[in-house]
């Protein structure tokens, strides 16, 4: 499967709050970007547990707009960001780069770029 379809997969499941379904396609030992609280978690528990806080309090939407592979391991996609609160009022709104790692199949890590 190619990357970018792993990332198109991932990215709806996460706007439909599927958790499950998303942790299917990272690693194990995945490092994932906390930009909300700061830092990163690593494996699937505390990705859980992140998105698990962070949907109780803000409502993010993203969408993949371009896709750039640089090799074989990377994949850097330009984003589409809309983050609201549980209100409705829009908290962030513009593009992101969000660059991701490979370890063959499965997503091993992402790392958050402001402005694309």
């Amino acid at each position: 499967m190619e990357h970018s379809d792993i990332i198109k997969q991932a990215y709806k499941a996460f706007n439909e709050r599927d958790i499950d379904a998303v942790l299917k396609l990272f690693h194990p030992e995945v490092e994932w970007p906390n930009g909300w609280e700061g830092g990163y978690v690593h494996g699937h528990d505390e990705v859980r547990g992140y998105w698990t806080r962070q949907w109780k309090e803000l409502d993010p939407m993203v969408l993949p707009v371009t896709f750039k592979q640089p090799d074989n391991t990377r994949l850097q996609v330009d984003v589409k960001q809309l983050v609201k609160n549980l209100d409705g009022e829009v908290i962030a709104d513009g593009m992101v780069i969000h660059t991701y790692i490979f370890d063959g199949d499965l997503i091993k890590k992402m790392i958050i770029t402001p402005g694309a």
